[in-house]
């Protein structure tokens, strides 16, 4: 699973000109789904952006995490994370989980962030041609790899 993150003031996604997804301050969360994740990867990446210190506090510093500074969460699905361009001059999506297995894990995600306590999960919507307003706030923008944790870091992860 991969996600780049982007702290913003606001974000929204719209599909055929209607607003399907809006938040003000938080985090608009671009996900993609590899194939092979599961739960416990969803598990272990809410927790993850819910707790990266990516706020400034007082003084200046990231010392805030989402759920200290009562932020809102973005979470728009997107396979072209997975996109390798290394041969050639079309991107091949073949790491990407198939459709039918990303949703549901784009929605235990989603169901994750919720539990965990983040006051407002907003989604764009599966499969759909969506255009995405970001307004990025710093810029801060992070990408978090959960691929890179499964070598000897065994994760749980709850159902969804």
């Amino acid at each position: 699973m991969r996600a780049v993150i982007q702290r913003v003031t606001h974000g929204s996604v719209s599909v055929d000109g209607t607003v399907v997804g809006a938040i003000g301050p938080g985090l608009v969360i671009l996900l993609g789904i590899r194939a092979g994740d599961g739960e416990a990867e969803a598990s272990w990446m809410a927790r993850k952006i819910a707790n990266l210190r990516i706020f400034s506090d007082e003084a200046g510093k990231f010392n805030r995490s989402l759920l200290e500074v009562d932020g809102e969460a973005l979470v728009i699905s997107q396979f072209t994370l997975y996109g390798n361009a290394r041969k050639g001059r079309r991107p091949s999506f073949t790491s990407a989980a198939r459709p039918d297995d990303a949703e549901p894990l784009v929605g235990c995600l989603v169901q994750h962030l919720r539990r965990i306590g983040v006051r407002k999960v907003a989604t764009g919507r599966f499969r759909a041609n969506m255009l995405v307003e970001i307004h990025n706030d710093g810029p801060v923008t992070i990408i978090l790899d959960s691929d890179v944790t499964r070598r000897g870091n065994p994760r749980q992860g709850g159902p969804c």
